[in-house]
């Protein structure tokens, strides 16, 4: 939930959400989980099969949401979506699950108990970015959502399938917002859906970004303490719960058939 009295970026006051009982927190969970993948999918972050994201269960916190492997983002519906055990077995939906899927979320929920959804694909930027092994630059003031709260996995070993290797991915993670997989792409969570799927979106953006400045020049970093600063007013839990909504209500109203 986000606090009472929580502020944008711009000095706002951004309205609590509502209490909810656990049925309704799991539909509201569900409800984002399959927008956000809508999303994912419009703004391109599909690559076939590729890519994941996850909604713990408010009830059963071991078990997770997820899309029914081979499913386009762009078909998802709340419908579609399967509850994943700590085991990987599916315990409530049809279809099977993304092994990779299972091997890296799994481990991300176990060692977070505070995330509640965790975002990964193979976007072009995220991927492109991740070959250089290296952490992003606070070039821009959306840049520094992730100043000093990001790092990275300095390894490639191909599609993760070993659960050792989903802890270790964790392990790199850490208490941060965000870890650049090398040769592979980027992964994200958050306190809420909203929060770990608007991360994704953001730092894509991001990648994109600093890829285009590298090549036409040697950019300007913004100074540590400006953006020590700017991280605090763009990177909290509240501001990327808040810059998900209007793509939510974008979504809903173009697509309402990822409702059912």
């Amino acid at each position: 939930m986000i606090d009472r009295g929580a502020r944008d970026y711009d000095g706002n006051i951004i309205p609590p959400q509502p209490e909810r009982n656990p049925e309704e927190e799991r539909l509201h969970r569900k409800q984002r989980l399959a927008a956000a993948y809508r999303l994912f999918s419009r703004f391109g972050f599909d690559e076939g099969v590729a890519g994941h994201i996850t909604a713990r269960d408010p009830e059963r916190t071991d078990c997770f949401w997820v899309n029914p492997f081979g499913m386009h983002f762009g078909h998802v519906r709340v419908s579609d979506l399967v509850l994943v055990d700590h085991d990987g077995q599916v315990v409530e939906g049809e279809g099977v699950v993304n092994r990779a899927a299972y091997a890296i979320h799994s481990q991300v929920h176990a060692a977070r108990p505070d995330v509640i959804s965790a975002a990964h694909a193979h976007s072009l930027y995220g991927k492109t970015f991740a070959a250089f092994r290296r952490k992003l630059d606070p070039l821009t003031q959306d840049s520094c959502s992730f100043y000093e709260d990001h790092t990275v996995f300095e390894d490639f070993t191909g599609v993760v399938f070993d659960l050792e290797e989903g802890k270790r991915i964790a392990h790199a993670l850490g208490d941060a917002k965000a870890v650049i997989l090398s040769n592979h792409g980027l992964l994200t969570v958050g306190h809420s859906v909203e929060e770990a799927a608007w991360w994704f979106i953001s730092m894509e953006r991001t990648c994109q970004s600093q890829l285009i400045a590298m090549a036409a020049g040697k950019p300007h970093l913004i100074d540590h303490e400006n953006a020590s600063v700017t991280a605090a007013q763009v990177g909290s839990h509240a501001a990327g719960w808040f810059q998900f909504q209007p793509l939510y209500d974008r979504i809903t109203r173009e697509q309402p058939d990822l409702l059912d």
